[in-house]
């Protein structure tokens, strides 16, 4: 079946909130529910996953046009981004790779 059709019948048949995995590791496609002003539709959900498989955050980035995901594209490109990105390296604690940190004070019982 053809891609548009596969998201057509999503779009029709879907639950809300139903997520569709791609072929592409942390791209989803989400069945979003109808509200007064709108009927149902999708969005593309981006969450990269970890070299553990798992995503590397709760929840991802939702994208529903070309203009929004080149507004994303221009922000993530951009070099300030990057200077921004080595600031704030610098001043948080340090992070496993993974975006999990191993928590010292746990009480053993």
């Amino acid at each position: 079946m053809e891609l548009t059709e596969t998201l057509r019948t999503f779009i029709e048949e879907g639950q809300d909130w139903e997520r569709k995995h791609t072929s592409v590791k942390g791209v989803s496609i989400i069945r979003l529910p109808a509200t007064k002003n709108r009927p149902a539709s999708l969005a593309i959900d981006i969450n990269p996953v970890g070299s553990n498989g798992l995503p590397m955050k709760k929840k991802g980035i939702m994208i529903m046009n070309a203009a929004e995901i080149a507004a994303f594209r221009a922000a993530f490109n951009n070099e300030k981004v990057d200077s921004l990105i080595a600031a704030l390296e610098d001043v948080l604690p340090d992070r496993k790779a993974a975006g999990k940190t191993v928590k010292t004070d746990v009480l053993q019982i």
